[in-house]
């Protein structure tokens, strides 16, 4: 099995659950996740309007909930500004608990993932707790220590409502005892100030998200000039070690696509990449790197592995990475299992 620069083998992150086989952010999706062999599942967190903290990709739910079928709640659909941008719908913070509870999900991308919509109406929203629960219930059941990874979604606006995802986030995580830097659990942000925040509060591991375009929304709101493509520099990357333990990289920023949407060349006895040194200087001062996000449907792989996404996988494994997310945590165990560094010259 391949290993990272920590000695250790890539970790398998569930993305949202085993997301390509149940729909995202519910029960079902992280306990298949965990049956396929992910080491850590994802919860992305917004907040209730009674300050809870429950798994949902956007505070905007009606993507991925049947609330747009209540007629109860019909008068709260509504239009804010979210991180700049114009959103039209039904918002958690807009509900509490018990109400999002009345609510079922449904899968968010049903013309690429049909076999999913077989589970619409069925599941529940779950709570932070609910989710821990699962994985201590699993862990115990498996003897496998599972990890979490939650996300705190637009923190800069939920603080701004005066529904700050962090200390509630803190508080259930101590109250479950996750403690210490080598705790099952990684807390990730595209924002930065929060995490500085989080920083000095907690020892637990934190993770700098990093896209291929644009930038923090905390520097939009401040003024900072800096964007995404400063942070991975070589002293942007510096700069993000001082408050956190791993990055997480958009594909592209490691291995950017060129015009035809390819992600390398084919060389004539052999795979050549153009990668870029993001994993290197990284390492170099100590931060874990962590790719997102791989799926199997060709819809979503780049044109030269099309049909094959355990390539994709094998490619970005060669090149030291510490971890993947993926929405089908099965694919990337096995390949996870199987793959060995192969070596070629350009």
């Amino acid at each position: 099995m391949v290993k990272d620069f920590t000695g250790k083998p890539p970790i398998i992150i569930a993305h949202r659950g085993a997301s390509g086989y149940r729909p995202e952010h519910t029960l079902a999706a992280y306990e298949l996740a965990i049956a396929l062999g992910a080491d850590y599942i994802e919860p992305d967190l917004v907040s209730t309007k009674d300050g809870v903290l429950i798994a949902r990709h956007e505070n905007e739910i009606s993507e991925t909930t049947d609330v747009a079928s209540h007629a109860e709640f019909a008068h709260r659909r509504t239009t804010k500004i979210i991180d700049g941008e114009s959103k039209t719908g039904w918002f958690t913070e807009d509900f509490t608990l018990v109400e999002l509870k009345t609510l079922r999900a449904k899968e968010r991308i049903p013309e690429v993932r049909s076999q999913n919509t077989a589970y619409d109406g069925l599941l529940e929203i779950p709570t932070l707790q609910e989710i821990i629960d699962l994985v201590k219930a699993k862990s115990a059941e498996i003897n496998r220590a599972i990890g979490i990874y939650p996300e705190t979604k637009h923190p800069t606006y939920f603080k701004s409502i005066g529904l700050a995802l962090e200390e509630p986030l803190l508080a259930t995580l101590t109250a479950n005892g996750y403690q210490g830097a080598n705790a099952p659990i990684f807390i990730q942000s595209f924002e930065v100030s929060n995490l500085q925040d989080l920083s000095t509060k907690t020892d637990l591991p934190l993770v700098q998200l990093l896209n291929n375009s644009g930038k923090p929304y905390d520097f939009v709101v401040s003024g900072d000039e800096r964007t995404y493509a400063d942070l991975v520099t070589a002293s942007g990357l510096e700069e993000i070690s001082k408050y956190a333990q791993a990055v997480g990289i958009h594909k592209n920023l490691l291995v950017p696509r060129d015009s035809n949407g390819k992600l390398r060349r084919r060389g004539a006895a052999c795979r050549q990449t153009s990668p870029t040194s993001l994993v290197i200087d990284a390492h170099t001062v100590g931060l874990l790197v962590h790719v997102w996000t791989f799926r199997n449907e060709d819809c979503f792989l780049p044109l030269d592995f099309q049909g094959d996404p355990q390539g994709e996988y094998e490619l970005f494994l060669s090149l030291g990475v510490d971890g993947v997310f993926s929405d089908y945590p099965d694919t990337a165990f096995a390949v996870n299992e199987n793959f060995r560094f192969k070596f070629c010259s350009p």
